[in-house]
């Protein structure tokens, strides 16, 4: 089924997957993951409530009840899931995908992560060739009160925000339903009604033309920082005092002021990341770890090496303290109190980030190709070639270092693309290599 991804069932519905396929997902995830009780949570989109409707049929008739949590983030439905001992959750939503998206995201015990390499193959499989016979004992539908306790949990960390100024855009998604009740009314919001079908933007706060609108809303209103939530508020992105965009990765150092200062340990980053955070989480006193990307993979990697927290350059900040999941409202929260510690002491935001960057820095760029394990292997064969390397990674696509610059170049687990990162020691550097990895490119394009 197309829906089924690396990390999570995803796609345009009534296209990539149907009521009858969630039907059927819904009777079969209590087998796969040995439950007689599913958490279930949905966005606001206009096909969530069909999704759930069909979900919580299949999930009954398999003889496991459903406890339906209504509206909800995501990160709100990990809490749920580990702190009350479920071991099956389900959050319906397409997270920054536009309207006609939907999905779900599925976890098990301790709101580990269910991805493809984790139960998805199988659910996909058991979906495709196995048969439905109804349980003599259906299941009972119990709804669920959350949410209040979830608040409960992240007012722990809002800070006192008394001298600053915050622009905040929802992007008419579910960070809507809790983030005033942790900050109150004195930040300037956008959008901050609930609206699945996004009639301001596309809730992808990656996507730059999707932060305009709070770009201009720090300008008039002066604010110390922007934030900006995905659709189901699992990742944040955020713009500095001057209105400019923050490659997601240095908040990973941000972060570091909060934690690292506390306790020294370990601090997960993607394949992706600067080289500035490591360096930077170094001179904090902690230690830094690179693995995969996607979610699916940290948060496992979170718990394998006891991390403090980690982050990811789309946006997603995991945390130990909440049971290694990711949290946009809970980062956000997290920067805050930086970003206020630090205007108290005559630092702004951009400041801090300038303090961070170090290097010349692409960000993710995709090119269209098909072939692209081919493609990867010549920019490796080319590369290795023509400069000895300091350090190769290839667990996730490849990531080639050399000693003023380096590569990542990885394939997308759900569509025809590469994905390329570049970073050197200065712009002109950066814009030579950028142009050489390009040129290799074209020939598989």
């Amino acid at each position: 089924m197309k829906a089924f991804k690396a990390y999570d069932i995803r796609g345009i519905y009534n296209e990539d997957f149907n009521k009858e396929d969630v039907y059927k997902i819904g009777y079969f995830l209590p087998k796969l993951l040995n439950a007689d009780k599913v958490l279930v949570g949905r966005d606001a989109r206009s096909s969530s409530d069909e999704i759930f409707e069909y979900l919580s049929k299949g999930i009954m008739d398999s003889g496991a009840d459903v406890y339906a949590i209504g509206l909800s983030t995501t990160p709100m439905v990990y809490f749920a899931t580990a702190k009350f001992n479920f071991d099956a959750s389900v959050q319906i939503t397409a997270s920054h995908n536009p309207k006609e998206y939907n999905g779900l995201k599925i976890s098990k015990t301790g709101a580990l992560p269910v991805g493809y390499e984790s139960g998805l193959a199988e659910l996909e499989k058991m979906v495709e060739t196995q048969q439905i016979v109804v349980s003599e004992k259906k299941g009972q539908l119990h709804h669920y009160e959350v949410k209040e306790e979830y608040i409960k949990f992240l007012k722990q960390y809002a800070p006192d925000i008394s001298n600053l100024t915050i622009g905040i855009d929802c992007s008419n998604g579910m960070a809507s339903i809790l983030i005033k009740d942790i900050l109150g009314s004195s930040p300037k919001y956008l959008y901050d009604t609930l609206d699945g079908s996004f009639p301001n933007h596309e809730p992808n706060p990656l996507i730059e033309e999707n932060v305009e609108a709070l770009k201009k809303l720090v300008l008039q209103n002066k604010c110390d920082i922007g934030i900006i939530y995905d659709g189901d508020a699992d990742r944040v992105i955020f713009v500095d005092e001057k209105a400019q965009f923050i490659s997601p990765d240095l908040i990973i150092g941000v972060i570091g002021h909060y934690y690292l200062e506390k306790e020294k340990g370990n601090v997960l980053h993607d394949i992706r990341t600067s080289k500035s955070v490591s360096e930077y989480i170094q001179k904090l006193g902690g230690t830094p770890h690179m693995w995969k990307v996607g979610h699916a993979y940290a948060k496992t990697k979170l718990r394998e090496i006891q991390a403090i927290y980690g982050g990811e350059l789309a946006g997603h900040y995991y945390f130990r303290d909440f049971f290694n999941c990711d949290s946009g409202v809970l980062a956000s929260l997290i920067v805050l109190n930086v970003v206020s510690r630090m205007k108290k002491a005559g630092k702004a935001l951009s400041a801090l980030i300038d303090s961070i960057k170090a290097y010349a820095y692409s960000g993710e760029i995709n090119f269209r190709i098909e072939k692209k394990q081919e493609a990867m292997e010549q920019l490796k064969n080319e590369f290795t070639t023509k400069e000895e390397p300091v350090a190769f990674y290839d667990f996730d696509g490849y990531r080639i270092e050399f000693s003023h610059w380096w590569f990542n170049v990885r394939p997308s687990n759900t569509e025809p693309y590469l994905r390329l990162v570049v970073e050197a020691k200065n712009d002109a550097l950066l814009q030579q290599k950028l142009s050489e990895l390009q040129m290799v490119l074209k020939n598989f394009m």
